[in-house]
């Protein structure tokens, strides 16, 4: 039962206080209390706390002091320092870390004179951490985890120290770019960033040792984590997962509640890490949802997500290109009494790159469909929510929106300030031995970088005038004839589309078998043909005569890409096998 007061009861009745003139208090009938609706804890706006960046200083460098010691077997710590970085050790098909080797350590942080009293692990003489490799393996530069032990306080309010070395990007400072710049656009939650200097002593092998090994330039990235949620108050109970490798499919065989007799967590996670709440409940009625085609997408969206956050991710993403974000590096965050799920950006790397990586250094280039809207077609959300015309519209409208706030000259001006950084540290031992590009290249990738947005802008205007990207069927014999089908190229614009179909005996498609232009079919039957190696491809045309390539490509044995194209085998018995 709600309980009112009226404030006439709290005012003074003495005759000396009435002579003071204090304000003459009215009763409110109950009957007339005005109160604020109760908040819909799904109606919040998603938004970070600016107040954790107010100390940020983008151009700094923090030194790391890190001394790592062997443990014991109890905390899995009794490795050496070669075995930590062993890559050899644990892994799995992808390269990623599936058995994590780690040390004990002492974190130290500092600047180049050494540890700064005041911070963790300034005067320590026992471990405080434990280190391990992060990320790929397959790099002659490792990334760490370092995990403050709890009681040993935290850095910047954080026991978790991801130390990045960005290997493969050229600059080494897109990460911090792109985290600097979302702290400042609305509807999305960045990260906290520092270049941080490492220095590493190996006391696994040698205890006595008292020499620290420069590892050079790092990126300091925030992880998402518990304490991450709460310092942008938001439920640090709630879930939260890291995409590994998800496009919002069913996965019914991986995906399943936690207590289900089947569940395997090492299965899952080839879709979504568990980082928060392990109920997985919410996220399999989500993802049925999205996955009906009897439910309208309208209804799932609106239950499910927040428009604002999701539109200004993926235009965000798509003006900076960082193309690897239809399946992976983002994380879902849903509060643990709300049904809404929220993009949290993650590992920006391959941002910002696209026209360096077509110019410079030995980078593999970009698929025929990876740009614009195209490469969030796969997505079996974005899939959905882009047919619908008031969808589209708002990505568009996001899409304008932070056009005006990522302009070449803002850009520039913070490329500017991480310049001399980069350059210092990059430039000498040992990053120079490992750099994928030399002083000239680096300079030039600098120089390109402010020009970024604009050159995505223009293929996102015209990948909305383009067919979407399709998959092409593994071919079959039946009664002797070849049949051949592949999914429709759908036109956000409603022009109808052609398909030319060719066969050929190379992967280029040049000696041509099979040649045909189809009207608005998506399967063609062939005569069986002699046996030997074939090539087969589909491009769809729109009525505008815009050209879209199917998801597959085939590698061939020069590493050479040849875009929507699949090989296969007839043998002498008439049978079909796909290379």
């Amino acid at each position: 039962m709600a309980i009112f007061f009226s404030l006439q009861s709290l005012a003074p009745s003495n005759p000396i206080d009435n002579a003071i003139k204090l304000p003459k208090f009215v009763s409110t009938p109950l009957d007339s209390i005005v109160t604020e609706p109760t908040a819909d804890i799904s109606e919040q706006p998603f938004q970070d706390n600016l107040e954790i960046y107010q100390n940020d200083a983008p151009g700094s460098v923090v030194t790391v002091f890190i001394t790592v010691r062997k443990g014991n077997s109890a905390d899995n710590t009794d490795h050496t320092w070669k075995q930590v970085n062993d890559f050899s050790i644990g892994l799995s098909t992808n390269n990623t870390v599936v058995q994590e080797e780690k040390a004990e350590a002492i974190v130290q942080f500092g600047d180049d004179n050494g540890p700064i009293p005041g911070e963790p692990g300034y005067d320590e003489v026992a471990p405080n951490a434990t280190i391990r490799v992060r990320g790929p393996l397959t790099q002659p530069q490792q990334s760490y985890t370092i995990e403050i032990n709890q009681g040993a306080g935290k850095w910047r309010g954080q026991s978790t120290i991801a130390l990045n070395k960005h290997f493969l990007d050229p600059s080494r400072l897109r990460n911090k770019l792109n985290f600097d710049l979302m702290k400042q656009i609305p509807n999305i939650v960045s990260l906290r960033t520092q270049f941080v200097h490492l220095y590493i002593m190996d006391q696994t092998t040698d205890p006595w040792s008292k020499a620290f090994a420069d590892y050079g330039l790092y990126t300091q990235v925030e992880v998402p984590d518990k304490k991450f949620l709460k310092s942008r108050f938001l439920d640090p109970n709630g879930q939260l997962y890291k995409a590994a490798f998800f496009d919002f499919g069913r996965y019914p065989d991986q995906i399943r509640l936690v207590d289900d007799p089947l569940f395997d967590e090492s299965i899952f996670s080839t879709r979504l890490e568990i980082k928060g709440n392990r109920d997985n409940s919410k996220l399999i009625n989500m993802l049925d949802d999205v996955n009906n085609p009897d439910i309208p997408i309208e209804a799932t969206f609106e239950k499910y997500f927040n428009a604002d956050n999701y539109f200004t991710w993926m235009a965000y993403n798509i003006l900076v290109g960082n193309v690897s974000t239809s399946s992976e590096n983002f994380y879902l965050y849903s509060p643990r009494n709300g049904n809404k799920f929220y993009f949290i950006p993650w590992d920006y790397d391959d941002s910002f790159f696209r026209q360096n990586r077509e110019k410079c250094c030995d980078y593999s280039p970009y698929a025929a469909y990876e740009s614009g809207v195209a490469n969030y077609w796969g997505n079996h959300l974005t899939n959905r929510v882009l047919r619908i015309s008031a969808y589209r519209q708002a990505l568009d409208s996001k899409i304008n929106e932070l056009m005006e706030f990522l302009t070449p000259q803002r850009i520039k001006a913070m490329v500017d300030d991480y310049k001399p950084v980069v350059e210092k540290y990059s430039l000498q031992m040992p990053d120079a031995m490992y750099l994928p590009t030399n002083k000239g290249q680096m300079e030039q990738d600098l120089e390109i970088i402010p020009s970024e947005v604009k050159n995505n802008y223009a293929l996102y205007l015209e990948s909305v005038k383009t067919s979407m990207p399709f998959y092409l069927s593994v071919p079959k014999v039946e009664n002797g004839i070849l049949n051949f089908k592949w999914d429709e190229s759908y036109d956000l614009n409603g022009q109808a589309v052609a398909y030319h179909f060719v066969i050929a005996r190379d992967p280029a498609l040049n000696d041509v078998v099979v040649d045909k232009m189809l009207s608005n079919a998506t399967s063609i039957q062939v005569d069986l043909l002699m046996p030997g190696e074939y090539f087969w491809g589909v491009t769809a045309i729109n009525e505008s005569g815009k050209i879209q390539f199917p998801y597959d490509t085939f590698l061939d044995s020069n590493d050479i890409a040849h875009p929507g194209v699949k090989g296969f085998y007839i043998t002498p018995q008439g049978e079909l096998l796909e290379k």
